[in-house]
């Protein structure tokens, strides 16, 4: 996989990660042109289409649209399963994610992909593992967040 992108129907972009190395530049012309594309397909259109030279293969899920690019060689179907297997995931993790979930959590919705994916290929196929994974990080960042808070208030007396 080359790229994923998250955009919503209004066109902005939600969510985007490259595998690849390209220029800020490159990367903005790249999501403006899919983005214009995939939003003027029609809903019974196929979700696969030949760009330049890769294949791109998207879904739509609820406001916001799934896009990855892949090269040619790579299989369609797997990675519509891949993307099926992401929006699992953030279901699971925020429960019937939408697209508000997206925008105020978009660390942890990073920090879900980078879980499943590495480098554009699979790293873990079981989504037990990666929600595991997930809440483990969850309470290290929780028990960081309390060890803080309480160091940063101590020998603070209330004046009176």
């Amino acid at each position: 996989m080359q790229f994923m992108l998250l955009f919503s129907r209004q066109g902005k972009l939600r969510l985007q990660k490259w595998y690849v190395p390209l220029s800020d530049k490159e990367k903005k012309k790249i999501t403006r042109e899919l983005v214009q594309t995939v939003l003027a397909r029609k809903p019974k259109m196929c979700s696969f289409l030949e760009w330049r030279d890769l294949k791109i293969v998207y879904k739509r899920y609820a406001s916001l649209y799934f896009c990855c690019a892949i090269e040619d060689q790579d299989n369609e179907l797997i990675t519509l399963e891949i993307i099926h297997r992401y929006v699992e995931l953030l279901d699971k993790y925020f429960g019937s994610v939408c697209e508000l979930d997206i925008i105020f959590n978009f660390e942890k919705a990073y920090f879900i992909l980078d879980e499943f994916l590495l480098g554009g290929e699979v790293q873990e196929t079981s989504k037990k593992n990666v929600l595991k994974a997930i809440e483990q990080a969850d309470l290290l960042q929780e028990k960081t967040d309390n060890a803080y808070h309480s160091k940063s208030f101590m020998g603070y007396k209330k004046a009176y």
